[in-house]
């Protein structure tokens, strides 16, 4: 995408760490210059006090916003007017909705109707409903793991045969406690490379820039980082019914 292409980053505080700032920032400006960036919440909550130095910090713009009603979260309608407010201004190229919450489905499917880019960001329980209205999605936890090298490792370990049932039921209620992630599945991807490659019909193969474009629209979550891979070629190297080759500087994809 263009370096000028203008964006308006809007940041849901109660739904989103303060400590992906950063990475919010980061992943944004590859998408153009960030010329409106605001974050919603009700800033008299203590809840809200670990993120005011952080807006100094990265100019971002504190929207006042009272949760007058209980269980209610005030932000999001502040938020989806500002953004409609700023859509009809023309000012922008696109939008960045930092949100974990599914609330913002209907605004950013309205902002792709009207021609916007829409980037989303948020963790990875984030609800597919919301992922699939954008253009490109941003797991947060999953890319804040990757690039400070915590990584989830399980070793395997020899079990007990006396104590096997019980650690099995513990690691049952584990699983069951821990959040789900709504991340696109690696067995959803390999099905979806093979259609791609095949619908593209080369003997030759498929350019896998050409590749990377079609999963990115199929599935806006996708992003080699979330699956431990820095870039495209040494993800599609996992795929053993896959073969790769180089022609000058440009890398073509094959099925087996």
């Amino acid at each position: 995408m263009a370096d000028d292409k203008r964006f308006a980053v809007l940041i849901d505080i109660e739904n989103v760490s303060q400590r992906y700032i950063g990475l919010i920032m980061d992943e944004a400006s590859n998408y153009g210059d960030l010329t409106i960036k605001r974050a919603y919440g009700d800033w008299t909550q203590p809840a809200s006090a670990s993120w005011r130095s952080i807006l100094l910090d990265n100019s971002i713009i504190p929207m006042q916003q009272f949760n007058n009603t209980f269980g209610k979260n005030s932000s999001d309608s502040a938020l989806i007017i500002d953004a409609m407010k700023i859509l009809y201004s023309n000012n922008v190229d696109g939008f960045c909705l930092v949100s974990s919450d599914s609330d913002f489905t209907r605004l950013a499917a309205t902002l792709k109707e009207e021609g916007k880019i829409v980037v989303g960001m948020g963790e990875s329980k984030t609800p597919n409903a919301f992922i699939k209205a954008c253009d490109s999605f941003k797991v947060l936890d999953v890319l804040y793991k990757e690039a400070n090298g915590e990584k989830e490792i399980t070793p395997e370990v020899k079990v007990p045969v006396k104590r096997s049932a019980r650690l099995a039921k513990k690691s049952a209620k584990a699983a069951e406690n821990k959040p789900k992630s709504n991340l696109t599945k690696l067995a959803t991807i390999e099905k979806a490379i093979r259609q791609i490659i095949q619908a593209h019909d080369d003997e030759e193969g498929m350019n896998i820039s050409a590749l990377g474009n079609s999963l990115q629209r199929r599935y806006p979550d996708f992003d080699t980082r979330n699956y431990g891979a820095p870039k495209l070629s040494k993800f599609l190297q996992q795929f053993e019914c896959f073969s790769l080759k180089k022609i000058g500087n440009t890398t073509y994809i094959n099925i087996k």
